[in-house]
């Protein structure tokens, strides 16, 4: 079965009792029965069901089944946002005195995140990228994860997912992965070697800029040392599902980072049609960058461009395509916003994945709160505009860019 069929007719959506082709909204915050050793047993695992929709309902359930089919995991849990993902994902088996290794090139809130996790003791080492080459340095006992981005949001850093996971492997640490940019669209993360992988499913799984939402989907196949993991060591009898079981559990219940099941039925309604918007939001980034790529005055970084030192990785991993988001350089900061506002089609707005075409000036936004060497290691300079590209005819977006450049 095909990306696109099983989106629409894999076993995950046939899971509905009335026969209705979608799920349900069960919008509400808990579930009645009609004894109470029956709730109990609810309680206890004992019995099938739903009890307080902060650990469990249908319609999220429905959702975190959907991506765990496509994603080919383990298990699936949602959250309120990718940052809530992000945050359990790691807090699931970290705690003080652990380190992990991240890449420089983050998005910004990921970086703030990880700063903030100081503050209990985890020490997060920032490197230049995500390849062996720069893991080998700051690799120790102490880490106890590897965290990065398959397309870097905004830097547009593509990471060699099987040669970094058999390298981490081979020293006994998880990689875990944000695969937001690319989507299970363009590569099976988990087959090519990711352990954990996460997903802010407000952009591009939701298609529509409506909801906010995140996802973690265990692979299954890391084998968490029990010393080395010491809040793995109760879960371990639960084997291949030991961290989901975890998570579910324990992490993502008590941080109370529940997705709403309004939100988790848009996220549905936008998985359906993931594998048709992907294909064409990359080609027409593609499209657009090279156009942008001719005109004088700028500078264009696409990771699908014949000039970009990841064409080659992009072909091989992700089939040619190189994702929705190109960064354009104005040459300041002045001429950055002087085309950003002169753009007719593009909205001015923070988020990526969206049907519209968006565009932001990330040294003043996103990574406000950053250094400039921050921003720089990061792939963001005063002159940087980061646009997603959306699903207008390409045509109108070449000429609407063209004008705009024109004007600074």
């Amino acid at each position: 079965m095909k990306f696109n069929t099983k989106l629409l007719h894999g076993k995950a959506g046939r899971n509905t009792p009335d026969g209705a082709t979608l799920p349900g909204i069960s919008q509400v915050s808990a579930f009645s029965y009609d004894s109470a050793e029956h709730l109990e047993k609810v309680f206890g695992n004992k019995a099938p069901g739903f009890a307080y929709t902060r650990i469990g309902n249908p319609t999220v359930v429905a959702f975190e089944q959907r991506i765990n089919e496509v994603e080919g995991g383990t298990g699936a849990i949602a959250c309120a946002s990718g940052m809530a993902a992000i945050t359990v994902a790691l807090l699931n088996v970290l705690s003080a005195g652990d380190e992990i290794i991240a890449g420089s090139g983050l998005f910004g809130g990921t970086i703030d995140l990880f700063k903030d996790l100081e503050a209990f003791g985890i020490t997060t080492h920032f490197i230049p990228h995500i390849t062996v080459e720069d893991i080998k340095p700051v690799l120790n006992q102490n880490i106890k994860a590897v965290f990065g981005e398959i397309i870097g949001n905004p830097g547009l850093d593509v990471v060699n997912i099987k040669e970094v996971s058999d390298f981490l492997h081979e020293n006994g640490v998880p990689f875990i992965v944000d695969a937001t940019t690319a989507t299970p669209y363009l590569i099976n993360a988990l087959a090519a070697g990711a352990d954990i992988v996460i997903h802010s499913s407000s952009k591009y799984i939701n298609g529509s800029g409506n909801a906010i939402s995140g996802i973690i989907v265990d692979g299954g196949k890391f084998q968490w040392d029990k010393e080395r993991y010491p809040a793995m060591k109760e879960y371990s009898k639960y084997g291949k599902f030991a961290y989901t079981a975890r998570l579910r559990n324990d992490v993502w219940r008590n941080m109370g980072g529940c997705l709403a099941p309004m939100n988790a039925y848009l996220n549905i309604l936008g998985l359906e049609t993931l594998g048709i918007r992907m294909k064409a939001l990359c080609n027409n980034a593609l499209t657009l960058a090279k156009a942008l790529e001719k005109l004088p005055g700028i500078t264009v970084n696409y990771p699908g461009l014949e000039s970009s030192p990841y064409k080659t990785l992009v072909d091989e991993q992700f089939g040619g395509l190189g994702g929705a988001i190109l960064t354009i350089r104005a040459g300041s900061r002045e001429n950055a916003f002087k085309l950003i506002n002169s753009l007719k089609y593009a909205l001015i707005a923070t988020n990526i994945g969206d049907l519209r075409t968006l565009v932001i000036h990330p040294a003043s936004t996103i990574y406000l709160h950053s250094t400039q060497e921050e921003q720089e290691h990061a792939g963001v300079y005063d002159d940087t505009i980061r646009i997603s590209v959306g699903l207008e005819d390409v045509e109108d977006l070449i000429e609407d860019f063209t004008q705009a450049v024109k004007n600074i």
